[in-house]
């Protein structure tokens, strides 16, 4: 299935990447297309949004979206290399319109006043997510609004620092479990800030 969707959406994305990794920044690893369709079906994401997606890769995540749900996507990543295969996957996507991405580490990016949701699937350190979280509120404070935060497979020190946060609030878990054996780290965790 995954290399199947990769040819529907005109994409290059499978495999995992841990070359430029570090204590701060982790490896790529796709989400699995089974996973973005639950996502996409739960109803929590729609054609107006724009959504940030951390630690975006090759893109997968962001041509997914944009072309089931029609929504805006942005791919936020810090390594060259990986950036510019997404800009290569962007030149003959089926979405191609409605992504873009931005080469910059996700603590000194600037979320749009319009960002609608922001999805991870543990692209980097607790420090580093709060740093995001905080340049979040930020813009939140110059545009009122909700915005949800979506994490595949959390980390524990991700979950232990959303909970004890008395802005953010947990709204759901869409199980995964049932899709890879089981796991109970498999688990799409959504909340709002």
């Amino acid at each position: 299935m995954e290399l199947e969707l990769d040819k529907l959406l005109r994409i290059k994305t499978s495999g995992r990447d841990d070359s430029n990794s570090d204590l701060t920044n982790f490896p790529y690893e796709p989400t699995p297309y089974s996973v973005l369709e639950l996502l996409a079906n739960s109803g929590y994401l729609s054609k107006n949004d724009v959504v940030i997606d951390y630690g975006s890769g090759k893109g997968r995540v962001d041509f997914y979206l944009a072309y089931y749900l029609k929504c805006h996507m942005i791919g936020v990543e810090y390594d060259n290399r990986l950036f510019q295969r997404a800009i290569s996957n962007l030149k003959d996507a089926k979405s191609k319109s409605r992504v873009e991405f931005v080469l910059k580490n996700a603590s000194e990016y600037e979320i749009p006043n319009n960002a609608k949701a922001l999805y991870f699937f543990n692209p980097f350190n607790i420090s580093v997510l709060i740093d995001v979280i905080n340049n979040l509120k930020e813009s939140i404070k110059k545009n009122k609004r909700n915005v949800l935060l979506i994490f595949y497979y959390p980390s524990k020190k991700y979950l232990e620092y959303l909970n004890s946060e008395k802005d953010i609030k947990h709204i759901d878990d869409l199980d995964c479990k049932e899709l890879f054996n089981n796991d109970s780290r498999e688990v799409i965790s959504i909340y709002k800030i």
